[in-house]
């Protein structure tokens, strides 16, 4: 029987895994609303430095999930996790009794709400290990990795869970199911709570660039994610800073999801990836200085940037 896919939120991340799935067959929907009339008439582009270029057709191209002639047997959330965006609420319109949840998205301490919305259902925490971005309307470009790692909630790993696992393996990317979700989320933030908020920090370096420059903050703060996470119960692997340091050597220049997200103007993940660790360690009381900086500095250029923005608006005249 083939899987039915909806994707809510094919940017960058959503349009390159949904792709894959299409890749191994399964049949793939797509919401997306900023590049609608784009993807609707010539699909997605994707530029892979691994998987070469193809592209992209969905079923279904579709602004609002509601509008899903369904049922899907996964849906796969992969929007920006931002605190004003009701992630659950985006979801309810096409969530049948047999649909599997899956959120792709970046971020620590945010598997509950989900567990809370919708106790009836499969639902999985994924994590993508990958460096991909979005260079145009419907192109999508693989720079580099790819892994996903998946596991249901709050621990465990299901029959549908190994068969989405085997749907990316069989399109050509790594994937892998496990039962320590919640610590592979912590892994991924091992990384991304340096190189995000200090490429926005450094006006736009690269990770290469800001990692030849700062190893050693950089380090720290790793080191502070780690201790956080075994205070929480999910100790990471001994190497896990030296690992991330050394791929992140390997990698090709690579700007961060954020300092696009930053660059076009668009909200930051800050509090799913630096707020919710920090208030977390507040609550098993582990000291993370070199954290609680980044975290402050970051959130001093965003208010900075807002007032320059309302102190150069012209005024209105009556």
């Amino acid at each position: 029987m083939v899987s039915k896919v909806l994707v809510v939120g094919a940017g960058a991340i959503g349009a390159f895994y949904g792709s894959l799935l299409a890749k191994a067959g399964a049949e793939v929907s797509v919401v997306c609303r900023s590049e609608y009339e784009t993807v609707k008439k010539s699909g997605f582009t994707i530029e892979s430095a691994s998987l070469g270029n193809y592209r992209f057709m969905p079923k279904q191209v579709l602004q609002d999930a509601s509008d899903y002639q369904g049922p899907a047997d996964y849906v796969l959330l992969c929007t920006k996790m931002l605190p004003d965006v009701d992630q659950a609420a985006l979801l309810r319109p096409v969530v049948a009794p047999q649909t599997v949840i899956v959120f792709i998205q970046n971020g620590v301490d945010i598997e509950q709400k989900m567990l809370d919305a919708f106790p009836a259902n499969e639902v999985v925490s994924g994590l993508a290990f990958i460096c991909c971005n979005r260079i145009g309307p419907g192109i999508i470009r693989h720079l580099a990795y790819g892994r996903l790692a998946l596991g249901n909630l709050p621990g465990s790993v299901s029959a549908k869970t190994r068969e989405l696992c085997r749907l990316f393996q069989a399109s050509g990317i790594e994937s892998n199911a496990t039962n320590t979700i919640v610590a592979e989320r912590w892994l991924k933030c091992v990384w991304n709570a340096p190189f995000n908020p200090l490429s926005v920090l450094s006006d736009g370096l690269s990770t290469a660039e800001i990692l030849h420059t700062e190893e050693s903050f950089v380090r720290h703060i790793m080191q502070d994610i780690c201790r956080i996470a075994e205070a929480l119960g999910h100790p990471l692997p001994v190497d896990a800073v030296d690992r991330n340091i050394e791929k992140t050597y390997l990698m090709p220049p690579y700007k961060t999801s954020m300092l696009l997200d930053y660059e076009q103007g668009r909200p930051l993940e800050i509090e799913a990836i630096l707020g919710n660790a920090l208030r977390a360690a507040q609550r098993v009381n582990v000291p993370c200085p070199y954290l609680e900086s980044i975290y402050a500095l970051i959130r001093l250029k965003l208010l900075a940037d807002r007032k320059h923005r309302h102190a150069t608006m012209p005024s209105s005249k009556t």
